[in-house]
């Protein structure tokens, strides 16, 4: 008989151990939302007071990064325009007249060419010779020869140089037809020759009327005294102009919202550019209407302190707020003043900090709710999410599903698996998609393991690259062998290419590994011709920015070779072995040797049928590190294929 005494009931009043702790949590988890709750409420209440005083600051500080950014360009054209006519005056050989005088022709077209900022730059001396260089109204130099009781004015209009660059040097700018008449211009008495004569320093002019366009514009003027070959001390000026109308186009970068607008207001308080009103310039206008008018009025209204000093401040025209900014060019003495409609700028981030009051307290008021309810919404999603888990462990990476959940914990660990499925998929990016997609659906284990299969291989090189690499800083040849790559990636990916490795400079390709790929040979050889195609337009733009070009140089094999997981227990990596790869590399080594640039075996010119056009070389040749010579095809450029 058994003993009742010596084993007890628990009494009907006391619950289960789980049933406890189930109760505790879901009462704590109250407590810490109801506490929560509280603490939230007099954070956004105290966070809304703070929020629409720092949209203020925002929309202040937006503005001036606006504002800045123009200023930065205006500084950087006077610092180019600036620097430009320093060169040009410090010029040992500078002569506006003579023989000598083609030799500065030639420099001021040169530096013409290379600052499209400006529209003219010329020299002239105190005895009254001027010779200048113009694209208004057409490529010109314009000469002005001074005797002794007249002048003589000659035009010289130029072609415009081949957008190639591949015309002759000696041939760029060819005069088309020649214009003379005398003329009335003495450049002795011209304010920008007058002005820095009598400062003996670099100056900058007040706006005066450009005679080659007829529209105004301001000048950069730096003097230089020097002797000519007779030991007389001559006074001769450089000098760069630029319209007003084209200075207007500085300003226009303020403003990419559409809703912005800048000015420059010269030292006597005249518009010489502005961005809502970008045309050409042939009289001063004051700041008398409008916004401009406006801001103008505050700036006089607070004495030398708005012509001094930068300033912010707000500003209400025609019911309309504004953001303003003012600072001041020290080169020119210039100011630069812009202004943005309040409502562009703020309105958006007004709404949003009152739609954000109104979304967290919606969503503080449901928080309370949801914290009751939360012993039911755990089993079940955890349970979902334990199979998505071990989906993850089999490499399942594709549409893998996501748990709805209210449970915050449970949103975090669906997340964190969520990431951990993104960091498996990011790791395709240094294996080839096929490979992976193979080893999952083979279920291949992780150790080295391969299999015979047919492919055609590539190997790409650049030719002279170590001396390419030795002129060069690392940090351009890195971007160009960036450029380089990703071009050819894309390419070779167009025709079913997967490029096994990247060897220096050289590429790795094969077509058929890991997967069967038919006609091999003729995706690869089409490859190489849209390669050297895409690179022909690359290299245009690097040598347009003054970088040495890559000339590329492929060699193509194909035959039966060893693909698979090589490695060791450690790496492993997927690539293919055997004589096919060897020998790829050395047809692609031999381009050097015969000056071609895409040559593949006599295999690869069977399997391409002879639907490109190729060239037998004649010779059978000899590859390095083979006994035996082989018969080698040239692969013809694009503009030999046939239409």
């Amino acid at each position: 008989m058994t003993d009742d005494r010596k084993h007890p009931e628990p009494p009907a009043s006391s619950p289960a151990p789980h049933a406890r702790l189930r109760r505790f949590r879901v009462d704590v988890g109250t407590i810490i939302c109801a506490v929560a709750l509280l603490q939230s409420l007099l954070l956004v209440a105290f966070g809304y007071w703070g929020a629409e005083k720092l949209v203020s600051k925002v929309g202040e500080s937006a503005h001036k990064v606006n504002h800045d950014r123009v200023e930065d360009n205006i500084l950087a054209f006077l610092a180019k325009t600036e620097g430009l006519v320093r060169a040009i005056a410090h010029t040992p050989d500078l002569h506006p007249a003579g023989h000598d005088g083609e030799q500065t022709a030639e420099l001021l077209w040169a530096a013409l060419e290379q600052t499209p900022e400006i529209d003219s730059i010329g020299v002239g001396s105190d005895d009254g010779h001027f010779l200048m260089a113009m694209r208004h109204p057409a490529p010109v130099v314009r000469q002005v020869l001074r005797e002794k009781d007249f002048s003589t004015e000659t035009w010289e209009y130029k072609s415009p140089p081949d957008s190639d660059g591949d015309e002759d040097p000696r041939r760029r700018y060819e005069t088309t037809r020649i214009e003379a008449f005398r003329s009335e211009d003495d450049p002795v008495h011209q304010d920008w020759f007058t002005q820095a004569e009598k400062a003996q320093r670099a100056v900058w002019t007040a706006p005066f009327v450009l005679p080659s366009m007829k529209e105004l514009g301001v000048s950069h003027a730096r003097p230089s005294r020097r002797q000519d070959e007779e030991g007389v001390t001559q006074t001769i000026v450089a000098v760069a102009s630029v319209s007003l109308g084209h200075l207007s186009n500085l300003v226009r970068l303020f403003g990419g919202t559409g809703h912005g607008h800048s000015a420059l207001l010269s030292a006597d308080h005249h518009v010489i550019a502005r961005s809502d009103h970008p045309h050409s310039v042939r009289v001063l206008e004051d700041p008398d209407e409008g916004v401009l008018g406006a801001l103008h009025t505050h700036m006089l209204a607070n004495g030398s302190r708005g012509w001094t000093e930068d300033m912010a401040f707000a500003l209400v025209h025609e019911g309309t707020h504004y953001q303003v900014q003012t600072s001041r060019i020290p080169a020119t003495d210039w100011h630069l003043v812009s202004w943005e409609p309040e409502e562009a700028l703020l309105g958006a981030l007004h709404r949003n900090v009152l739609w954000s009051l109104l979304l967290v307290l919606a969503f503080l008021a449901i928080a309370l709710f949801i914290s009751l309810r939360l012993s039911k919404l755990v089993t079940a999603p955890i349970e979902s999410l334990s199979r998505t888990a071990r989906r993850i462990g089999r490499l399942e990476l594709d549409d893998l599903p996501r748990e709805s959940s209210r449970v915050l914990e449970i949103q975090h660990l669906n997340q964190a698996l969520d990431e951990s499925a993104r960091s498996l998929q990011a790791f395709r990016k240094f294996v080839p998609v096929d490979v992976i997609r193979q080893l999952i659906a083979e279920g291949h284990a992780l150790e080295p393991n391969g299999s015979p299969r047919r492919i055609t291989a590539m190997f790409t090189d650049v030719e002279g690259f170590t001396a390419i690499a030795e002129s060069m800083p690392a940090d351009v040849l890195m971007r160009q062998l960036t450029d380089y790559f990703n071009l050819a990636t894309r390419v070779f990916a167009r025709h079913g290419g997967v490029i096994d490795k990247f060897i220096g400079d050289g590429i790795m390709v094969l077509w058929g590994a890991p997967t069967d790929l038919p006609d091999a040979e003729y995706r690869a050889c089409a490859a190489s011709l849209e390669l050297h195609a895409e690179m022909t337009e690359l290299n245009r733009r690097w040598q347009a920015e003054g970088l040495q070009p890559f000339r590329t140089r492929i060699g193509m094999h194909t035959g039966i070779v060893i693909a698979g997981v090589l490695g060791s227990s450690d790496r492993l990596s997927y690539t293919a072995l055997g004589d096919v790869i060897n020998a790829a590399s050395r047809i692609e080594g031999t381009n050097k040797q015969l000056g071609t640039r895409t040559l593949m075996s006599e295999t690869t010119f069977e399997g391409l049928g002879g639907r490109l056009a190729t060239r037998r070389i004649e010779e059978q040749i000899e590859l390095r590190g083979r006994q035996t010579r082989m018969v080698l095809y040239e692969l013809l450029e694009v503009e030999h294929q046939p239409r």
